[in-house]
């Protein structure tokens, strides 16, 4: 630097401090309303948006992908292109590298002008840092094409650097107009990015660990009643498979004989079901081998396999909730307690969503009693309703002509006490809850008090 720029430099500087404020206490008072403003602006963020809730950490899911906060997406975009043992380099080398770079700017970089608008090198490689960080994380969130990616990336980046950089004494037309457009289209992409990525996370729905041995045999039966009745039946005695595509007419053992639950544990029994038996026909139902259940789920149904069918085991009192519950001599049968119990045991695994069934879906108590082609397919008081015709081995002609089988379908008659109960039930008027059917329990009781009682 020559005694000339070292003159123009000071001039400049006594120019500046005229008039000028000082750091105490004018800058520390501006500063400490703007980190307060911030501060309120936090607040209210938390208070009114909070945090997207995300669901429970499983433990035992090892195929689980985390994806870190929107604003570390960009760098979670960015490993993708360090695959395998490269993946250090962009994990910590080159932002290391960015970053000690930062730090160190004061020491090699030595020119004495500081305006944007003299710094074409370093307007240029900010202008490209700032518009991959962006473009990395729209990519991240959203499904934006690396070539779609790439050309809005060489966009902001040029628009930012035409706003921010010019040469000294050369006025460009149209200039602090680019600069507001760079500007919102930064603030829009941010805002687009951040929306993405909680619309991404919304339909995810929280996941429930069970903790006790009960609670994981109720969770196990429900699963293992849509997932493996058709082809293994309700008490897993096996038999021919009927109505499963694909394994029409096979045979499959019984799985709950002492024959397997003596000579397999749990983790074989786990095995099996996450994997499957491919050369058997059994497809892979864990969702790392392409099934749909996570490795919680194969446990609960391992639980409920290994405690309701192995006489080994001892089961625990609070697993009692799980098991049909067996009605009293004159006690009223309810939806909520005792058919929903045997409706999931029974019929889920066919008469649900996805299944051929003539529309006659059983998961909810509206739906038993007015869904179907055939509806009403059961009628309070009509012991001679379709569904009870039907698991009493009767074989109808339905409304629109077409025969209504024997339900279930496999040739294995539901056992008697779980037709009483849907007869007992249909009798009493079908109440839903276990509330309704205690109240005609109470209406009952002095009626056979009167009936039993001797005339004197």
């Amino acid at each position: 630097m020559n005694d000339e720029m070292k003159k123009k430099i000071n001039e400049k500087y006594e120019a500046s401090i005229q008039g000028a404020e000082r750091f105490w206490p004018d800058s520390i008072y501006k500063d400490i309303l703007v980190a307060f403003g911030l501060f309120i602006l936090l607040i209210g963020l938390a208070t009114f948006l909070g945090v997207h809730p995300e669901p429970k950490v499983d433990p035992t899911d090892a195929s689980y992908v985390p994806r870190p906060e929107w604003y570390f997406l960009f760098l979670f975009e960015f490993l993708k292109y360090f695959p395998g043992e490269l993946e250090w380099v962009g994990a910590a080398v080159i932002p290391g590298v960015l970053v000690m770079a930062l730090i160190f700017l004061p020491l090699y970089d030595r020119n004495p002008k500081r305006h944007n608008s003299t710094r074409k090198f370093a307007v240029g490689l900010m202008s490209a840092i700032v518009s991959a960080m962006v473009i990395l994380t729209l990519m991240a969130s959203t499904d934006v094409s690396p070539l779609m990616a790439g050309i809005l990336s060489l966009l902001l980046a040029g628009v930012l650097f035409f706003s921010l950089y010019k040469k000294a004494g050369q006025e460009i037309p149209w200039r602090k107009t680019a600069l507001w457009v760079a500007s919102f289209v930064f603030i829009g992409l941010v805002g687009l990015t951040y929306q993405q990525t909680l619309a991404m996370a919304e339909p995810v729905e929280t996941a429930h660990i069970a903790s006790s041995i009960g609670e994981k045999m109720s969770l196990g039966q429900d699963l293992y009643s849509i997932e493996c009745v058709e082809c293994h039946g309700p008490d897993g005695e096996g038999g021919e498979i009927v109505g499963v595509e694909g394994l029409e007419g096979v045979v499959v053992k019984s799985i709950s004989s002492n024959d397997e639950m003596y000579t397999r544990n749990d983790g074989s029994l786990y095995d099996i079901t996450a994997y499957g038996q491919p050369n058997l026909g059994m497809p892979p139902f864990g969702g790392a081998y392409g099934g749909e259940l996570s490795p919680s789920e194969i446990e609960y149904i391992v639980t409920f396999m290994r405690y309701t069918w192995d006489d080994r085991t001892e089961v625990p009192a609070d697993a009692v909730s799980s098991a049909i519950p067996v009605l009293a001599e004159g006690e009223v049968p309810s939806y909520e307690v005792h058919v929903s119990a045997v409706v999931k045991r029974q019929c889920l695994s066919c008469h649900r969503e996805g299944k051929e069934n003539n529309e006659y879906l059983m998961d909810t108590y509206d739906s038993i009693l007015k869904g179907g082609i055939n509806a009403p397919n059961i009628v309070a008081g009509d012991l001679n309703s379709i569904l009870l015709q039907t698991i009493q081995g009767t074989e109808l002609t339905g409304s629109d002509g077409e025969i209504i089988h024997v339900m279930p379908p496999n040739g294995k008659p539901i056992k008697d006490e779980y037709i009483d109960i849907f007869i007992r039930w249909v009798e009493a008027g079908m109440p839903e809850t276990a509330d309704d059917a205690a109240a005609l329990n109470v209406e009952a009781a002095p009626e056979q008090e009167a009936v039993e009682t001797p005339a004197s």
